[in-house]
């Protein structure tokens, strides 16, 4: 009996989604016919409904929410289903507080990579790395474990802890952690402050330091330079290293404070209408300084934005390392019952058409940093270490790339000046 009403449901569900396609375009002779493969699906779920012999895993919503999982899955690392929790974990997201270790993952060659362990968070005190890679969460191995359910075993309730098998590709090391789940506050806008000067004569270099880009993350950078600008600032370094992304409006933002009004910032390509971002047609303050901006492998999406678009429009020197390519655009598509899709429907193009995905952006200084210096430089940023106290800030061969490159610009615009 129960064959026959789904059978039968079956039969009217496809013939309605017929009547609605009608005044479609017929499909080809090699065209698929898609309620063939709807059919081929209903039939695979009513087999397994009728025969699996744990009655326990067969229950309709669960049997349907896998094959989604599994579709989406099946297309790239950024395409997801999310069941209805994760997907209001995923709104929480971009309001700067959420519970759990901190810690940004991606799927990188099949293996549950960390993009960046989040300042101030327990990933980032128990020493986590960029790039280290996730084996175990809580002793499950993570090998056939879809992105958004290695995000949800990583989150929970604050004080319940995590255990983590990680990986380190630089040195072969793996390494067990239990850590606490916190909630997590993300501070975006860091380190502000004038760098020490080599000689009194020397211009005067302001530095921030962007962690992610959230809601309030662009008017923190303005009351930022704001401030640098009131104690005579002659020069910017907008540290981007690190920075995993976020907010595609919030990177368009950021670049508002260093071009006109109106300026094209990234535009976007899919089967869908091209589109593009511009920043705000209203004035705003034009902050025409020397500006460099800093990354390395692990700026991703947004940070590939900005530091592509101030590229390609010639306001920034970029100094650093050629970044992650996270250059693809994902919907958020809400479903009836409160779980989403997100979909890859785009990819990124810079001001001068250039794709990010798979790429990245490309410095005009290409300037490394040793596994031991960035352990260091992470380790500073552990304990709280001002880069601009000259007793505490450590060597950081990245950061002294871009002073020097500002430097010698600002003495190319002088020599310049002499001549005319």
């Amino acid at each position: 009996m129960r064959r026959l009403i789904f059978s039968a449901f079956l039969a009217l569900s496809l013939t309605a989604q017929a009547r609605e396609a009608s005044t479609a375009a017929t499909p080809s002779k090699n065209e698929e016919s898609p309620y063939e493969q709807l059919q081929l699906l209903a039939r695979a779920i009513q087999l397994i409904r009728q025969d699996y012999v744990d009655e326990t895993k067969i229950d309709y919503k669960e049997l349907t929410y896998s094959a989604l999982r599994g579709m989406l899955d099946h297309l790239d690392p950024h395409s997801q289903f999310m069941e209805p929790k994760s997907f209001k974990s995923m709104q929480e997201d971009t309001r700067s507080e959420f519970g759990g270790l901190g810690v940004v993952v991606t799927q990188k060659s099949g293996i549950l990579t960390v993009i960046n362990p989040m300042e101030d968070t327990p990933g980032f005190k128990a020493g986590i790395l960029p790039g280290d890679q996730i084996l175990k969460i809580n002793g499950e191995n993570t090998d056939n474990l879809a992105l958004n359910d290695a995000v949800e075993k990583l989150r929970g309730n604050p004080g319940e802890k995590v255990s983590l098998t990680l990986r380190r590709p630089s040195t072969g090391e793996v390494k067990d952690y239990e850590i606490a789940r916190e909630v997590i506050k993300v501070a975006s806008i860091k380190d502000v402050c004038i760098l020490p000067r080599r000689d009194p004569a020397q211009a005067r270099i302001g530095y921030a330091r962007i962690t992610q880009f959230n809601e309030p993350t662009a008017a923190e950078l303005g009351a930022a330079l704001d401030k640098l600008e009131a104690q005579g600032m002659d020069a910017l370094i907008l540290d981007l290293r690190h920075n995993p992304g976020g907010l595609l409006g919030s990177a368009v933002d950021v670049c508002g404070h260093f071009v006109p009004p109106n300026t094209l910032v990234v535009s976007t390509e899919g089967r869908a209408a091209s589109r593009e971002y511009r920043t705000s047609v209203k004035a705003a303050p034009h902050r025409k300084y020397p500006l460099v901006v800093l990354t390395n492998y692990a700026s991703a999406s947004g940070s590939e934005i900005v530091a592509g678009a101030l590229k390609d429009l010639d306001r920034a020197l970029i100094v650093g390392e050629t970044t992650f390519g996270k250059g693809s655009v994902q919907s958020i598509v809400s479903l009836p019952d409160g779980s989403a899709a997100r979909l890859t429907t785009a990819k990124y193009f810079t001001p001068g058409r250039k794709l990010i995905h798979e790429h990245g952006v490309s410095p005009h200084i290409r300037a490394t940093l040793t596994n031991e210096e960035e352990s260091e430089l992470l380790r500073s940023r552990r304990k709280r270490e001002d880069p601009a106290t000259s007793e505490t800030a450590i060597w950081d061969p990245q950061l002294e790339r871009a002073v020097d490159a500002l430097l010698g610009s600002q003495q190319h615009v002088k020599n310049q000046n002499a001549k005319k």
